[in-house]
């Protein structure tokens, strides 16, 4: 059987080869000038889903990257406004010591209210400072609406309590809670609270300590002194209600315990005063401190029972709010540390995610150079193999 091959069937063949080889070599050369073995799912189909995948965790590590960059920006500018809150209350707290001087006039301790009262209005800016774009520092979680107002009752708290915060995988806070910082110092020592009762004006009392931490209760104790035949006692109230100290002789600066709280008493108390030792409570405001120290201050006639009293609330006042700041400031340090920990958490987790995107898309250039040499060696050999069949015909035989 004879098998005839017409000049037009291996000339369409061989322009087909041709062809082929072209785009073989059209795509190596995409592929190099990309670096990309894998331009299209269906040239390899596995290794298109792995690197989608790999992108897909690139882009959340890249996304969650910027949520740690917002926090580190918020917690920055906070731990800047805390610190400055902090100098600002050891102004005041200078001022203070400065009013306890014996030698002061009225007018003096009036210069320094009228001081007090401007470092009031400077941590009033401060707790009010925002990021740059709008968002106040301490708002909560609503830190678009300016969080602390001047009221005539004093400054209160209109931002909403709580933090803002990035998304699960970070969890990091994008503002701080300004009610818990400004607003919520511990009372009196932080255990508990004395005071003097409205109306002594001949004695006063002093922070007092913790004795036997064993022994407290946690009740409110009055102390109600008596004075008869120039003799001074006083009896103790628990709760309101009479205990068995009933007549206990008073002596100036002596240490008084009572359940395990002590403190002292000195000066002259007359018949009918009274003080009073109750609990600690997380209610106190730094600008109600400020405001009533600069109150007391810019009180005229004051005798120096009153204004050793009303200086040492002040103090005492002034370093709860401090110690509150110190300790949010702190915590916002350990925010920061924690940001840079979770800054190269991300950077680990980006970078593992390239490697695998490379791994599977990625291109050996050696190899497909080495390659691409070739099919461009076997092109040129079809090419020059295609060219001389072109030229062969019944009069190229014939002039042989």
């Amino acid at each position: 059987m004879t098998v005839r091959i017409s000049t037009l069937r291996l000339t369409e063949s061989g322009i087909a080869t041709l062809q082929k080889r072209q785009v073989e070599m059209a795509e190596s050369q995409e592929r190099l000038t990309s670096g990309k073995r894998v331009l299209k799912a269906s040239d390899d189909p596995a290794a298109a889903a792995r690197a989608e995948r790999a992108l897909a965790g690139q882009m959340r590590a890249e996304t969650s990257q910027r949520a740690v960059d917002a926090s580190r920006t918020a917690m920055s500018l906070s731990e800047t406004a805390m610190a400055d809150s902090i100098e600002l209350l050891q102004q005041a707290r200078e001022a203070m010591v400065a009013a306890g001087n014996a030698s002061y006039s009225d007018q003096e301790r009036r210069n320094l209210a009228d001081k007090i009262t401007a470092i009031r209005s400077q941590l009033f800016a401060v707790a009010n400072r925002t990021d740059g774009a709008g968002n106040h520092l301490f708002g909560g979680q609503g830190a678009t609406a300016q969080p602390f107002v001047d009221a005539p009752g004093g400054v209160a708290y209109h931002g909403i309590g709580g933090e803002r915060r990035t998304e699960a995988g970070t969890d990091l806070p994008l503002t701080v809670d300004g009610e818990g910082v400004f607003m919520t110092a511990r009372t009196g020592n932080g255990v508990f609270q004395t005071r003097a009762g409205s109306g002594v004006t001949q004695a006063w009392i002093d922070n007092g300590q913790v004795s036997d931490p064993s022994a407290l209760t946690g009740s409110t104790y009055t102390l109600e002194f008596s004075v008869s035949g120039g003799a001074t006692t006083y009896a103790v109230l628990k709760d309101g209600v009479p205990t068995a100290v009933s007549a206990a002789p008073y002596t100036s600066g002596q240490d008084i315990t009572v359940d395990g709280m002590t403190f002292r008493i000195s000066g002259a108390p007359a018949a009918g005063d009274s003080f009073s030792v109750q609990p600690s409570t997380s209610t106190l405001s730094i600008f109600d401190v400020l405001d009533r120290a600069a109150a007391q201050l810019a009180t005229g006639g004051r005798g120096p029972a009153q204004i050793a009293q009303g200086n040492s609330d002040a103090l005492r006042d002034i370093d709860q709010a401090m110690a509150r700041l110190q300790g949010a400031r702190a915590l916002a340090g350990e925010m920061l540390s924690r940001i840079e920990g979770e800054t190269s958490r991300l950077a680990d987790q980006k970078l593992s995610a390239q490697i695998q995107r490379s791994d599977a898309e990625d291109l050996d250039m050696t190899e497909a150079i080495s390659k691409f040499e070739n099919m461009q060696t076997g092109y040129d050999a079809a090419l020059k193999s295609y060219s001389m069949v072109q030229r062969l015909s019944l009069f190229d035989y014939l002039r042989t």
